[in-house]
């Protein structure tokens, strides 16, 4: 079932995305989705492989760039490994529990 919700995300994010942005988000386009307050911060992030994505500088351009449907499918997943995870609290409260 949550994989069903997974690619409904997945499809709902990826038109918004190619609407917005078209096939491909580079430069400013891609921080800002991505959650990146600087091009500094992503530019570090992609430099220690923090980010799961491909993230390409096509031929003859300059920048970065990544596929609409391949930061969908990432901010999809992103989303759902937090909501399959239990909360820091629910496990900070249940290790206290343990504990007693």
């Amino acid at each position: 079932m949550s994989q069903d919700k997974t690619d409904a995300l997945t499809s709902l994010l990826e038109r918004d995305l190619n609407e917005r942005y078209g096939p491909m988000i580079s430069g400013d386009d891609l921080r800002k989705v991505l959650g990146f307050t600087t091009m500094e911060a992503m530019r570090q992030a992609l430099t220690r492989r923090q980010i799961s994505l491909p993230v390409f500088t096509p031929e003859n351009r300059r920048g970065k760039f990544a596929l609409s449907h391949d930061v969908a499918r990432w901010l999809a997943s992103q989303r759902q490994a937090v909501v399959e995870s239990p909360a820091p609290f629910e496990s900070d409260m249940l290790d206290k529990e343990k504990r007693q």
